[in-house]
């Protein structure tokens, strides 16, 4: 038998998740042992995710708001996953992101370049032609090249391990991370 260590590999962790939507990612760490907070600014999402939440039995804090709104709060793990591209003042927002990580915490974000294939692929791809999101959901000149968000990190006083690409595998129908980071890419930064 695993330990209960070995099951709950994130116990006494705090994790912020900034753009949570209907807690995707909050209920799986909090499974894990996490101390979970989603943030949203869309309300409706909030309702939906406290409401599966409580379904499932699992004890997640959602609000409603902009990660702007918790200057003072500082978490383990801040993530901020496929929410980027649609915030209205990515220096601000990344600002405040890298600010609410603790001494020695993580920031990890994930989010689209801003490259012609990821045109072609995650808005006319993904939005028209497979119907995997909404059509209107991304506008192309919102997305942000690697170098753009490494600028805007490293007034943050995090500093940047690792950028990942995240490309998807049609065939086996699997996302894999690798070295291009000409669509999807994810950024792992570290805060002293």
């Amino acid at each position: 038998l695993a330990s209960e260590a070995g099951r709950r590999p994130l116990d006494g962790l705090r994790v912020l998740d900034v753009g949570c939507g209907g807690g995707l990612l909050c209920e799986p760490l909090t499974r894990l042992g996490a101390e979970v907070t989603g943030l949203d600014a869309a309300e409706q999402s909030i309702v939906v995710a406290r409401a599966h939440a409580a379904d499932v039995g699992l004890d997640i804090t959602y609000r409603h708001g902009d990660v702007t709104d918790l200057a003072c709060e500082t978490y383990d793990a801040v993530l901020a996953m496929e929410v980027i591209e649609h915030v209205a003042d990515l220096p601000a927002f990344v600002a405040a992101a890298a600010g609410c990580v603790a001494p020695g915490g993580v920031l990890a974000l994930a989010t689209l370049n801003r490259t012609l294939k990821a045109l072609a692929l995650a808005v006319v791809g993904a939005e028209y032609v497979l119907g995997w999101v909404p059509r209107g959901t991304h506008d192309w000149r919102n997305f942000v090249r690697p170098s753009e968000l490494a600028r805007g990190l490293r007034g943050g006083g995090v500093e940047i391990v690792e950028i990942a690409g995240l490309v998807y595998r049609p065939l086996s129908r699997e996302w894999r991370t690798g070295r291009d980071v000409s669509v999807n890419y994810l950024v792992f930064a570290l805060k002293d």
